[in-house]
């Protein structure tokens, strides 16, 4: 029996031999690369020999007791099953190590045909190809010191006033009438959509605020207030849906589709008083005073998000000169849903209302393809500063951005990180939070002109947003609307739940 009270040698795994490769690189865009990868067959033998090692030990062979049997009978035996293994550990082994070595940030995965790929017999090198989507490799622009002009907005209280009226316009009380419509009034619409007298789609029951345009996710009724003035209940009228250019069918972008429009009901409203009972309904306010407050904080947010947004503009465009690279369509493609609801984020986390992003969607939807380019450019653009000074999102910066939007919501900060991390969007989060950063900080190494501008002009009645697609079509994704409007107060339902 032994007494030794020295710890027994602990085993540390052998560093995996790096493969002997050449990888011949080709960059047909800014943003592709097609690589060429060649490994000697002596690789090969090794990635074999190494795999029947392990197995040899331990297979079962008719005739045999369990890893008794001859090598080459092994061998023989397992023979597809090892050389499929093995050409599955080289493709994996050596595509890490070529993104490794070579000098290109990949932004999507390796894309080849495994199955077309086959692993050589007796003699031959080992040769595939794949090509990847990297970022693109442009000269930084030079950042600092930039002119830029920065707008100030003022938040009056007649701003105060007419926000907190369309605020409380989502707990009006609606009561139908045979009176003919006015702008802001709901109407409760049918609307068929046909082209060349073929139903394409149709809304049933739809209520919507009565604006001066009608946005749909692929188009949008330009004229709706003047097509539909004075409209009564029980009237149809026929008009056009401009076709947005964002569509897959090229032969149907900007074309007109006509539109049926039956008006089902007319409803007039009429706004709840603010007393102590409604007050504490809509969210614990102890006052009109605590609501006004919360009402303007939204708007000083908003302010803040337009002026970011035209800082980052201007600097963008400052900046672009040196980024004049080409954008692959398929990288486009994938990127505008992502795009899409990485704005929603940003919205949401500003304190607009789903009013206003449904807006937003709409319009970005009708014109996916040009506005992911500016997008993306932008972001290689920032991305590419952000390295280079070292600008990288804080676990307190999630923290802030994920309370903003739980607070318009009135969700949990908890749940909202939860489906935040299950939808795969930390990282768009990620995305907004650095490049915000890197806009801070070349905004304040700039050379600031401040200009007084005016708000933008009330929108409540100008236009009225409906994710619906005029044209059928098999994409599902959709934008998450939030259980609650993000500048209502606490308890606020949607509007559709509501009523």
């Amino acid at each position: 029996m032994s007494t030794s009270t020295e710890p027994e040698a602990t085993q540390v795994p052998e560093e995996k031999k790096p493969i002997q490769l050449e990888a011949k690189v080709e960059s047909p865009s800014a943003c592709v690369r097609e690589v060429i990868v060649t490994i000697p067959h002596a690789e090969v033998e090794r990635y074999l020999k190494e795999a029947y090692d392990e197995i040899v030990p331990e297979a079962s062979v008719a005739g045999f007791r369990a890893g008794r049997a001859p090598r080459k009978l092994v061998e023989k035996q397992f023979k597809d099953r090892v050389r499929d293994q093995v050409k599955g550990s080289l493709l994996m082994d050596s595509l890490a190590q070529v993104s490794e070595k070579e000098d290109f940030s990949a932004i999507g995965e390796p894309e080849f045909d495994f199955e077309s790929i086959e692993l050589p017999e007796e003699e031959g090198d080992f040769k595939y190809q794949f090509s990847v989507e990297v970022r693109p490799d442009f000269e930084t622009p030079t950042w600092k010191e930039l002119e830029l002009t920065k707008p100030v907005e003022e938040i009056s209280d007649d701003d105060v006033q007419a926000s907190l009226e369309r605020v409380l316009s989502r707990y009006a009380t609606v009561e139908a009438t045979d009176e003919p419509a006015e702008l802001g009034d709901k109407l409760v619409v049918d609307i068929q959509f046909k082209g060349d007298a073929k139903l394409l789609s149709k809304l049933e029951e739809e209520r919507i605020t009565f604006s001066s345009r009608l946005s749909l996710s692929d188009g949008v009724i330009e004229e709706f207030g003047t097509l539909m003035k004075d409209v009564s209940e029980g009237e149809t009228r026929s008009g056009k849906v401009k076709i947005g250019e964002g569509v897959a069918d090229e032969a149907l972008r900007g074309k007109e589709i006509d539109a049926e429009i039956h008006v089902v009901e007319v409803l007039k409203s009429e706004l709840p008083k603010l007393t102590e009972s409604f007050l504490e309904e809509l969210g614990d306010f102890e006052s009109e005073d605590e609501l006004r407050s919360f009402v303007r904080d939204s708007l000083v947010r908003q302010a803040d998000y337009r002026v970011q947004q035209v800082l980052r503009e201007a600097v963008v465009e400052k900046l672009a000169g040196n980024a004049d690279f080409e954008l692959p369509e398929s990288l486009v493609q994938r990127q505008t849903q992502r795009e899409l609801q990485r704005k929603v984020l940003e919205l949401r986390s500003s304190g607009f209302d789903e009013d206003n992003i449904r807006r937003f969607v709409n319009a970005s939807r009708q014109n996916a393809k040009a506005s992911t380019e500016a997008s993306l450019r932008e972001h290689f653009i920032l991305e590419k500063i952000a390295e280079e000074e070292n600008v990288d999102a804080e676990a307190a910066d999630y923290d802030v951005e994920i309370a903003n939007i739980a607070q318009q919501s009135d969700v949990p900060e908890r749940k909202i990180r939860a489906r935040l991390e299950k939808s795969g969007q930390m990282d768009a989060v990620r995305n907004q939070i650095v490049e915000r950063k890197v806009i801070e900080m070349i905004v304040e190494s700039a050379k600031i002109t401040e200009e007084k501008v005016d708000k933008p002009a009330d929108e409540a009645n100008a236009e009225f947003a409906v994710y619906h697609n005029v044209l059928p079509t098999r994409d599902e994704n959709a934008i998450p609307e939030a259980k609650y409007e993000d500048n209502t107060p606490k308890s606020a339902e949607k509007e559709d739940e509501k009523e």
